[in-house]
Formats: C-alpha cells, sequence, structure tokens
C-alpha cells in the first residue's frame, strides 16, 4: 500500500480514533482487521516523519556548530 501524503498530527489523531474505537467496541467485528491495518500503516508513516525530521535536525545541529 502507498504510503499518502498525511501530515503527522492527522495521522496521530487517526490512530487516536482507531483506538477510541477498538477500546469502546464501537467498531464492528468485521472491521476490525481492516482498522488495524490502517493503524499499521498509519504508524510506519508516523516512524518515517519521525526518523527524517531527526534526521535533519542533526544535520541543522551540525551545520550550525560547524559555523560557530
Amino acid at each position: 500500500m502507498a504510503k499518502k501524503c498525511i501530515k503527522y498530527g492527522d495521522a496521530i489523531d487517526e490512530l487516536n480514533n482507531i483506538l477510541a474505537g477498538l477500546e469502546s467496541e464501537r467498531i464492528d467485528v468485521d472491521e476490525v482487521s481492516l482498522k488495524v491495518k490502517k493503524a499499521v500503516e498509519l504508524i510506519k508513516i508516523c516512524r518515517d516523519k519521525i526518523g527524517k525530521t531527526e534526521l535533519e535536525v542533526k544535520r541543522i545541529v551540525e551545520e550550525f556548530d560547524k559555523s560557530s
């Protein structure tokens, strides 16, 4: 499944909604696996964004240190 261009905050909100639905048992049992698959996709997107941000911050700090 291709990763969609989704903002980190939106992905977290959607994950929270999925989790709330699973915890409250408001979700139909036939949809559980679909929701879990969607949650895994969102977690991967979030991890990717965190990793990229971490690398970018390290690069910025290194550049700052070199210029100081």
